[in-house]
């Protein structure tokens, strides 16, 4: 199980690692509201994949942590995974700004001043967990912050409050990113249809924002978790690690891995420094190659040419002595 988890992971590293050095070495591609959006959603969800595959490990091997390590690892898992929607209806608001106030653009959306959006999305998203943790009751078993348990929500708090407390959250965060993207998608949609000049651009516009909405659906993954065990449990005699692991692999790490990639991979600006980065190695490699290869041919050229014109004064010099 872990054998499948692990590769998966680093797989992923890899490609994240390439698309933020992309974007740390052509600062053009900074100067645009969208992909400083979509950077931030490369390092939210990598941090939101680290630690769930970090408390995935830790439950599947039965490692109890102290209090001082497993909260801030819950706090960053929970903030990050309620920060992924907010990211998308962002995103969609950012084609919607753009396409409607092409050149009136409010301050907020403009690139230099992203960080307001993204400052904003980092506060509403660690409010969630804050309040999550300060409304519920401790478990008296845990008498200090030395204490080990196991690394999980329910070990630290399970208390009924909560748990609507989580759901009522979950429920409002998820059916305000759909309205947002819902309502994007269908002015743009109309726009289309008015528009007789750049369509080209509003078409691409409406095809992200309905990419945007591939990706809450692949998000929302992740509450099917409860009615995928149960199904399973009724039709399968299987180990209850061996679900656990499945549902966490189909439907919370494999969407996790596959939202940021579709899109970026999708992006034309965005593949075509793809493909140069991992080509660039290759070219590398095949240019000496071509460089000896050129250098042979030079030096092949350069002794014909020299033999040639020693020939020549050869017969120079026995013609005049003939004479």
């Amino acid at each position: 199980m872990i054998q499948c988890v692990i590769p998966c992971f680093t797989v992923y590293l890899c490609c994240i690692v390439v698309m933020l050095h992309i974007f740390a070495s052509h600062r053009q591609i900074l100067d645009t509201s969208r992909y400083i959006l979509f950077a931030y959603m490369l390092i939210n969800d990598t941090l939101q994949i680290t630690s769930s595959v970090l408390l995935f490990l830790f439950s599947m091997l039965q490692i109890k942590l102290s209090l001082v390590l497993c909260i801030p690892l819950l706090f960053v898992s929970t903030a990050t995974f309620q920060s992924s929607p907010l990211i998308l209806a962002t995103m969609s608001l950012e084609r919607y700004v753009a396409i409607f106030y092409p050149l009136q653009r409010p301050a907020a959306w403009r690139s230099d001043r992203t960080w307001v959006i993204i400052l904003s999305v980092c506060v509403i998203s660690c409010a969630y967990p804050m309040i999550s943790y300060a409304i519920g009751d401790v478990d008296p078993a845990i008498t200090g912050f030395s204490t080990p348990v196991f690394c999980t929500s329910g070990t630290l708090n399970s208390s009924p409050v909560q748990t609507l407390y989580r759901a009522a959250c979950n429920i409002l965060f998820f059916t305000v990113v759909a309205i947002i993207i819902l309502y994007t998608y269908v002015r743009i949609l109309l726009e289309t249809r008015k528009m007789r000049q750049d369509r080209a651009s509003v078409n691409k516009a409406m095809y992200t924002v309905l990419l945007h909405g591939f990706q809450l659906l692949l998000c929302m993954l992740a509450f099917t978790r409860p009615i995928t065990e149960t199904l399973i449990v009724l039709h399968k005699d299987w180990n209850p690690r061996d679900i656990a692991y499945f549902n966490y692999f189909c439907f919370i790490l494999m969407p996790r891995f596959l939202s940021p990639l579709i899109y970026g991979f999708r992006d034309q600006a965005l593949r075509r420094h793809i493909q140069n980065s991992f080509l660039c190695c290759s070219k590398k490699r095949v240019q000496p190659c071509v460089r000896i290869k050129i250098q042979k041919n030079l030096l092949v050229s350069q002794k014909s040419k020299l033999g040639f014109g020693f020939s020549r004064i050869q017969r120079s010099v026995y013609s005049s002595q003939k004479k």
